[in-house]
């Protein structure tokens, strides 16, 4: 019956199934669903508040000095959902980050000027993130929001093209000169370029997910509290136990946005378009210590140096080819298709992958053989519905363009 939607009816149509699942499993749920919930030990409880709470605090970027101030939101804010950044006119941030799509685009890899090679990420999140981009590339949220702007394939834009739109547009102008306190450079266009880098990471910044059923349970736990009956169904709570249990997913998906942030080679994503191999962070690695923008640069508005000490320590000596940034679990089911290059359709598909490998192997380089493991399909459904649990169907952003700049 679902097969002669078209692909993007398909996903309305999944996306509107995971809320009905997430609301009668993780919220209404039956009486036999809630009533005989899974115990969990003084151990795994704090492993569970360690997933909060949420929102997390999260301090401006010491990097960007415009990082939290409202001018530059709101000047970041026109810069993204404006077409003229690009090169032919075209194409906006927004069109690959799409507002409604959880801020990405649920295709299988980004379309801008032409295809790319990879699944575009969520931008929900990322303030306090240490490397941006499936590889790591960017060290800095404002030096990410560069690369697409530049690069042939998405936004294809130059220096000076971005520049002299910021210069000669009124109300642009206006925007750039009240975020930073100058006009823009009426000669520098690199300098001009970093200062839109640095308007639309704050703007992004302020793209926070907001709380979830999973939130709710664990700030009950954190009380010491009895949580609800109805709020949390039994099916979570066994998944939540098996999450961080005997799944090992907290390995790589740790922290209140369930991520560290890392690298490593899972086997889920594997070829590029035309079956090549994806070198992942070992590419990434090289792109960010050769680029202009990094952290060591002299666009790095972090005076005490401190920001730059992780790109300093950026090595490949014990980076593994295929590696890729692990992402944010919370939203999951809002952001199908998974994986770098989008690759696979559903979150029951991750899972299934997930259940035949051995957890400590992923981050072993000792050669030892690996002992898969072997969900059954009852863990692997209960494990499902956690991850739907770590999702909310509000999005409050709403577009502002903050008026007229005078």
């Amino acid at each position: 019956m679902v097969s002669g939607f078209s692909r993007t009816k398909r996903i309305a149509i999944r996306a509107a199934c995971a809320v009905a699942v997430c609301a009668s499993l993780a919220e209404a749920g039956t009486a036999e669903n809630l009533v005989a919930a899974p115990a969990f030990t003084d151990s795994e409880i704090k492993v569970i508040l360690s997933h909060g709470p949420w929102p997390a605090p999260a301090q401006p970027d010491p990097s960007n000095r415009v990082s939290g101030r409202l001018d530059a939101i709101e000047f970041g804010t026109r810069l993204f959902f404006d077409q003229r950044l690009s090169g032919n006119g075209t194409v906006a941030c927004a069109s690959c980050h799409v507002p409604e799509r959880n801020w990405t685009d649920n295709l299988r890899r980004g379309v801008g000027m032409s295809e790319v090679d990879r699944n575009t990420p969520t931008l929900m999140n990322l303030l306090a993130s240490r490397w941006y981009g499936w590889d790591g590339a960017a060290d800095s949220l404002w030096s990410q929001s560069l690369r697409p702007i530049l690069d042939e394939r998405e936004l294809a834009a130059t220096p000076r093209h971005v520049a002299q739109l910021v210069r000669e547009d009124e109300q642009l102008s206006c925007r750039y000169r009240k975020a930073f306190g100058a006009p823009p450079s009426p000669t520098d266009d690199e300098a001009v370029l970093v200062g839109v880098g640095k308007a639309l990471a704050a703007f992004q910044e302020t793209l926070v997910s907001g709380r979830t059923p999973f939130d709710r349970f664990r700030d009950a736990l954190a009380r010491a509290e009895q949580p609800p009956l109805g709020t949390y169904s039994e099916p979570a709570q066994r998944g939540l136990k098996i999450f961080i249990g005997k799944g090992g997913c907290t390995t790589c998906h740790s922290g209140p946005n369930f991520t560290g942030g890392e690298f490593f080679s899972t086997g889920l994503s594997r070829f590029a378009p035309l079956g090549k191999p994806d070198p992942g962070r070992q590419a990434g690695i090289r792109r960010l210590l050769e680029s202009r923008f990094n952290l060591l640069g002299p666009y790095n508005d972090d005076e005490t140096g401190t920001s730059a000490a992780r790109t300093r320590q950026a090595s490949l000596e014990k980076v593994g080819l295929g590696e890729f940034k692990v992402p944010s679990l919370r939203n999951l089911i809002l952001t199908a298709p998974y994986g770098r290059d989008g690759g696979v359709e559903t979150l029951a598909e991750v899972v299934r992958h997930y259940a035949g490998v051995d957890p400590v192997r992923l981050h072993a380089k000792d050669g030892k053989p690996a002992s898969p493991l072997n969900l059954t399909r009852e863990e692997q459904t209960d494990l499902v519905v956690f991850l739907e649990s770590l999702s909310t169907f509000s999005n409050p952003w709403r577009p502002d363009d903050g008026g007229e700049c005078r």
